[in-house]
């Protein structure tokens, strides 16, 4: 899989080290949907700031605030059919990012992993809008996690 990365702000780590990272959470992402890992798809990232984030978040959803990561679908899919050769695009704010890792006191990386994980899930279709949407995303996402042996966020 292609993973295209932008470091537009914030004090995020080289572009070496977020590709690593997100190819890792990829391939973890598919091993735990069951599903190959696709070589032809393409994945973009953006590592941006609040500032940036919030625009997006206000443009696009209307919520007039920072995240941490915002998810935009190149193609409308169900969790399982194909992957698309675009995926789509993942957004993530540095400050927010950081200020949840500490809060939680949670190592950056980890809690970075996570949200890659999270975003990459929406991409493929997955979401949390009710409570059984939201149990199998976040089974998705402790099993992603577990593989990378990253501990259970949500505990």
């Amino acid at each position: 899989m292609e993973i295209d990365i932008a470091i537009e702000a914030g004090g995020w780590a080289g572009e070496e080290a977020l590709r690593a990272l997100a190819a890792r959470a990829a391939e973890a992402v598919f091993a735990a949907a069951g599903q190959a890992a696709p070589r032809d798809a393409e994945l973009s990232l953006l590592f941006t700031d609040d500032a940036h984030i919030r625009a997006l978040n206000r443009d696009w959803r209307g919520k007039d605030k920072a995240t941490n990561v915002l998810s935009f679908p190149a193609h409308d899919v169900a969790p399982g059919e194909a992957v698309p050769p675009m995926l789509g695009d993942i957004a993530l704010a540095f400050e927010t990012v950081r200020a949840e890792a500490d809060l939680e006191e949670k190592p950056f990386d980890h809690h970075l992993t996570h949200l890659i994980v999270h975003g990459l899930l929406h991409l493929l279709g997955h979401d949390h809008e009710d409570d059984d949407e939201a149990e199998k995303m976040e089974a998705l996402e402790r099993a992603a996690l577990a593989r990378l042996a990253i501990p259970d966020p949500y505990r």
